[in-house]
């Protein structure tokens, strides 16, 4: 007997608010010391949100208060930069 094909988790990306499959977006994590950074694998564990892989939804996750609304947590100036380095550092922002 075949096993039923698995549907791929959907997730929101914060900048666009869009829904698509969890494999197209990158995940920014909130450890549960406070701490926030980039999940290239989305298995750390801590509060999670979702970006698309493009230069406008990484601006405007960043920019617009999106990316701190959804980890909960405020994210000064500084540390947003960081985060958005940390990105095109793994590739996401290089598409349109």
């Amino acid at each position: 007997m075949t096993r039923p094909e698995r549907r791929e988790p959907q997730r929101t990306c914060v900048g666009c608010r869009e829904k698509a499959g969890k494999r197209e977006l990158v995940r920014v994590a909130r450890a549960p010391d406070g701490r926030v950074s980039v999940d290239p694998t989305g298995r750390v564990p801590g509060r999670g949100a979702y970006v698309h892989r493009s230069k406008v939804c990484l601006a405007r996750a960043a920019s617009g208060g999106g990316l701190a609304r959804a980890l909960k947590t405020p994210l000064a100036a500084g540390e947003a930069a960081r985060l958005v380095a940390s990105l095109k550092e793994l590739g996401v922002g290089e598409t349109t």
